[in-house]
């Protein structure tokens, strides 16, 4: 029987960026994940704040070298790789000198979030995908931690539903108190919308004149995790909305079995529903 493949994409994974709820549980999970007899892939922006010396990032050459189209215009895209040795576990970190090179992560030194933030997640996100396609590594749990991962679960029932290599991945959306946005104006649609995708598929992801990042997850998503103890009005009714399994917040990081019992009974599903 073959191992479980794993993907975890998320914005912050400490030690390369600040510690959070976010980075904390994404440096964790994916070791726990590994030690557990899984396959685990992890990828992440990376980041101007990352020092690519002291954590020995090099650059992927055969995994390089594609352009991601945000907004109609071509971005290059860039793939490095680093070890956490105490781990035995590597990171892949996404790379574009126009969207990551700044010596901060979201917002500028006034605390205002970055005008660009939407354009660097389409890029991200449609990077995350491209380059898993580039593995030829058929993910059976993506699960996706943070904003900025947001449209992926969208692109992958939507943009990319007859890629073989993902017709048989279950997308989990770990919801965090922290999305940034209601900085995102009414270009948003114009430039998630790739592959041809209408403004109907958004719609999940839309609020009048703003963006709504976790409600649009949750609705693509085909699982959920609470990654924080309180969420917002709105997000709260968005989850308690849909009829998907839910795992509750855990609050004790260091129960990192629950993770793997989720992800089981959702792979469990998946060959219920293949009989």
């Amino acid at each position: 029987m073959s191992k479980k493949k794993v993907l975890i994409v998320t914005q912050e994974m400490h030690p390369y960026t600040a510690l959070s709820e976010i980075s904390n549980i994404a440096r964790k999970l994916p070791q726990h994940i590994q030690e557990s007899g899984m396959e685990i892939r992890v990828l992440m922006p990376r980041f101007g704040t990352i020092n690519e010396r002291r954590h020995r990032l090099h650059e992927v050459v055969r995994l390089s070298g594609m352009n991601i189209i945000v907004d109609d215009d071509d971005f290059p895209l860039i793939i490095k790789v680093a070890s956490l040795p105490e781990a035995r576990m590597q990171v892949y970190f996404l790379d574009n000198e126009d969207f990551f090179k700044r010596k901060r992560v979201f917002t500028n030194e006034a605390g205002e979030p970055f005008e660009d933030n939407a354009d660097r997640m389409v890029f991200f996100c449609k990077g995350v995908i491209e380059t898993v396609k580039k593995f030829g590594w058929p993910p059976d749990i993506i699960h996706c931690h943070g904003w900025m991962t947001s449209l992926i679960p969208l692109y992958l029932k939507t943009a990319y539903k007859n890629e073989p290599l993902f017709q048989h991945s279950k997308v989990v959306y770990s919801i965090y108190n922290n999305a940034l946005d209601k900085a995102f104006n009414d270009t948003f649609v114009a430039k998630a919308s790739i592959n041809n995708l209408s403004e109907e598929d958004l719609r999940a992801y839309q609020n009048g004149a703003g963006a709504t990042l976790h409600k649009g997850a949750i609705s693509y998503a085909d699982a959920l995790v609470i990654g924080s103890e309180e969420l917002s009005e709105p997000v709260s009714k968005a989850l308690h909305s849909v009829d998907k399994p839910v795992m509750e917040f855990l609050g004790d990081d260091e129960n990192l079995d629950a993770f793997l019992e989720f992800y089981n009974s959702l792979t469990a599903e998946e060959v219920e529903e293949g009989k």
